[in-house]
C-alpha cells in the first residue's frame, strides 16, 4: 500500500474514533438539557431530541416544592470560587518553596505530601469532622473552604508545573534589584506560572463546585445547601413523578461546568502542555 494514503487511513480511522467517543460523550448531556425542557407526561412517551416549551413551569414546581436554585447558585458559587483562590495561591506558593528552596527535610516534606495525595479523604472523614467540631466550624462555609489550603494534590500539580517553567536567572536577578522573596514570587514567578495557575483553578473550581460528600457531612442548615445538595433532594417521595422538574434541577447543576469548560478549555490546554515540556 501507498505510505501516503497509508498514513492518510489511519488518520481517518482515527477521526472516526475521535467523532464516536465526542456523540458518546456529547449525547447524554444534550439529552440532559432535553428533558429539562420538557414535561413528564412528553419524557414518559420516549426519547425526544428537541427542546420543548415547560421549563418555566419545571422551574415552577422546584419553587413549589421548596427547592431554591438561585440560593443553591448563589452558596455552590461562592464556595467555588473562595475555595479556587485559596488553593492556587497557597498551593503554589507552596510549591514555589519546595522547588526554589533548600531546607532540611524537604525531601521527606515532598515524599508526605505524595502520600496525602493517595489517601482518599473518605478515611479520614471522621476525625475531619471532630477536628471542625472542635474549631466550632460545623455548619459553616469556613469547614469548605480553609482545608484546601493544604490540598496535596494541587501541590503536587503546582510543583511539577513549577520545576518546568522557573527561571533561577530571574529570582537571582530580582534578589539582586532588591525585592523581597514574596515580593518575587508575586511579580515574577506567579505570573509566569499563570497558564499553570488556570489550568489548576478550574480543576479547583469544577472539584469545589461538585463537592457533595464533605459538604452533606459538614452543612446542615437548609438554606447554606449548596447546588449538589440540593440535586440530592430531588430523590424524594415529593419529586418522584416530576421528571421534568428533576432533569431540570440536574441540568442547573451541570451548566456552570460547562460554560466555565468553554471559557477557559484553552488554558487547560496550554497549561498542561508548558508543564510537560522543560526548556
Amino acid at each position: 500500500m501507498n505510505p501516503k494514503l497509508k498514513l492518510n487511513l489511519q488518520r481517518a480511522l482515527i477521526y472516526v474514533f475521535l467523532v464516536i467517543l465526542l456523540i458518546i460523550t456529547l449525547v447524554p448531556i444534550w439529552m440532559l438539557m432535553v428533558n429539562a425542557t420538557r414535561s413528564t407526561a412528553q419524557i414518559q412517551q420516549g426519547v425526544g431530541f428537541w427542546p420543548s416549551v415547560y421549563t418555566a413551569s419545571n422551574y415552577q414546581i422546584l419553587l413549589d416544592k421548596g427547592l431554591d436554585l438561585p440560593r443553591g447558585f448563589f452558596n455552590s458559587f461562592i464556595i467555588a470560587i473562595a475555595t479556587t483562590a485559596v488553593t492556587v495561591y497557597f498551593s503554589f506558593l507552596t510549591a514555589y518553596g519546595l522547588v526554589v528552596y533548600e531546607f532540611k527535610g524537604k525531601k521527606q516534606l515532598y515524599n508526605f505530601i505524595l502520600i496525602l495525595v493517595m489517601i482518599p479523604m473518605q478515611l479520614s472523614i471522621i476525625g475531619f469532622y471532630h477536628y471542625m467540631s472542635k474549631l466550632g466550624l460545623t455548619d459553616n462555609y469556613l469547614s469548605l473552604i480553609l482545608p484546601s489550603i493544604a490540598a496535596a494534590g494541587a501541590v503536587y500539580f503546582a510543583k511539577s508545573y513549577l520545576e518546568s517553567v522557573i527561571i533561577q536567572d530571574l529570582i537571582d536577578a530580582g534578589r539582586v534589584d532588591g525585592a523581597s522573596e514574596l515580593g518575587i514570587f508575586h511579580n515574577i514567578m506567579f505570573p509566569i506560572a499563570a497558564p499553570g495557575a488556570f489550568t489548576l483553578g478550574i480543576f479547583s473550581f469544577v472539584g469545589a463546585w461538585n463537592n457533595f460528600f464533605n459538604a452533606y457531612i459538614l452543612i446542615t442548615t437548609r438554606d447554606k445547601y449548596t447546588l449538589p445538595m440540593l440535586v440530592q433532594t430531588l430523590r424524594g417521595d415529593v419529586y418522584r413523578h416530576e421528571y421534568g422538574a428533576i432533569y431540570l434541577g440536574l441540568a442547573a447543576s451541570v451548566v456552570p461546568i460547562i460554560i466555565i469548560y468553554f471559557l477557559f478549555s484553552r488554558f487547560i490546554v496550554s497549561g498542561i502542555s508548558m508543564g510537560a515540556v522543560k526548556e
